[in-house]
């Protein structure tokens, strides 16, 4: 569906109208917006998630204040090009950033003909990306002030690649660097990220805060460090937690938490460690939910109602639309796989899509609907092992089973069938395009 094509134009303007219905878009203000975006943290790591050794006690009450999507996933099961998904609307293939992640000698990025979540919201919006960036760390595709963020404070890529510094680059085009204090990071990035909001207090702002956090290695705050039931991670996801409520009790200081939607997600499933709570598999785990279904909450006192949650099926892909009729501005005009959440989250609304695409590098995966999933590849032993060779086509009602345990394919050839056609056109449409060469 194209951005400026007709159906999605009518679906910005119908999210737009129900913000109108609901009184919660001020025509004093567009809505402040803050999308916390953890790295590597698992879909059972929050107590509101079933956390049975984290306490995440601001996090759990953002979530009843809030809306919380049980079936939100990231597109991709490892972080660059789930970064590419959520920032572009797009899945990461049609940027050519499907294939593995971004290491530190590789030269391609981003591409600039790629238009971010903050290129559509300025100039209206004051826009800053406070923490991981990991799409691209050579020019042209860097800083990512050259993809619509006024300020940029954080690390090219992952905390567990060499070398490492912290940058720092603003709209001047200077950019500076300094070494990397692991056990005050996080603190380091919501210090910076909330210096952003009371600078820009008085306008519409858009802050990304992409966390290094859970991601290893662990290096708990001083003040964290040995608290948690769940050892260093335990440690180092309470810290998120307790600044995460810091920012949400600033936002009110300011007077400005009514005029403000704070989104928490994470990039990817967990890693090494943490958990994915029913769900099987982690991060990089071929087509299982694991690697892909995160945490979402949405946060808005007057704006987004308290206590909902949704079980309708969504994606990072969505933030950009979502954003976009958030803030009244129309979604760039280029091919969009997101849609607008607008209506599932201000109004309990079901969700806009009829399917949702996974991948595995440039290759799809596995295919989401309402209620069952087709899962095409997995891995065994590092092979990846197509599941048609061993054991038939995989379907998994992933309502009734939510760790797709029991294949079904043979009670339903109906379901079987449809999801057989949706893969493969799904195939034939995304995985002839070309991916970024190291």
């Amino acid at each position: 569906m194209g951005r400026g094509s007709t159906p999605q134009r009518r679906q910005v303007l119908a999210g737009m109208a129900a913000l109108g219905a609901t009184g919660a878009a001020p025509a004093r203000r567009r809505p402040n917006i803050v999308v916390i975006l953890t790295d590597d943290l698992g879909y059972g790591d929050l107590g509101v998630q079933g956390s049975p050794l984290i306490r995440t006690p601001r996090i759990d009450r953002m979530a009843r204040e809030g809306v919380r999507l049980t079936d939100f996933y990231a597109s991709a099961n490892v972080c660059t090009p789930s970064r590419a998904g959520l920032l572009t609307g797009r899945y990461p293939v049609r940027t050519g950033l499907a294939n593995d992640v971004i290491r530190q000698s590789d030269t391609h990025g981003l591409p600039l003909s790629e238009i971010t979540i903050a290129e559509t919201l300025r100039p209206e919006y004051a826009t800053a990306l406070v923490g991981k960036w990991h799409l691209g760390h050579a020019a042209p595709h860097w800083p990512p002030t050259q993809h619509g963020f006024d300020r940029f404070v954080g690390l090219p890529y992952s905390h567990d690649m060499k070398p490492l510094a912290l940058y720092t680059a603003g709209a001047g085009g200077a950019v500076t660097q300094e070494p990397v204090d692991f056990p005050h990071l996080t603190e380091r990035f919501f210090a910076e990220g909330l210096k952003f909001i009371e600078d820009n207090r008085d306008r519409p702002f858009f802050l990304m805060l992409a966390l290094g956090a859970p991601h290893l290695p662990l290096d708990p705050h001083p003040a964290n460090a040995g608290k948690s039931p769940a050892a260093a991670y335990g440690d180092v996801v309470e810290e998120v937690d307790a600044r995460t409520g810091q920012l949400l009790d600033r936002l009110k200081a300011l007077g400005i938490d009514r005029d403000t939607i704070v989104i928490f997600t994470s990039d990817n499933g967990p890693w090494m460690e943490g958990s994915s709570g029913p769900l099987r598999d982690r991060k990089g785990g071929a087509g299982w939910d694991g690697g892909y279904r995160v945490p979402f909450i949405a946060w808005g006192p007057g704006r987004i109602p308290a206590g909902r949650v949704s079980p309708g099926i969504a994606m990072n892909t969505d933030l950009l639309p979502t954003i976009a009729a958030l803030a009244g501005k129309p979604p760039p005009a280029v091919e969009l796989d997101g849609f607008d959440l607008s209506d599932q989250l201000l109004r309990g609304g079901k969700s806009p899509h009829d399917e949702l695409v996974l991948f595995t590098d440039s290759k799809v995966t596995a295919i989401r609907t309402d209620r069952w999933k087709y899962v095409a590849l997995s891995y065994y032993r590092t092979i990846a092992l197509p599941l048609e060779l061993i054991r038939g086509d995989g379907l998994f009602d992933v309502r009734a089973d939510p760790s797709e345990t029991y294949n079904l394919a043979s009670l339903h050839p109906d379901v079987l069938a449809d999801m057989k056609a949706r893969l493969a056109k799904a195939k034939a449409k995304f995985e002839s395009m070309p991916q970024a060469k190291r």
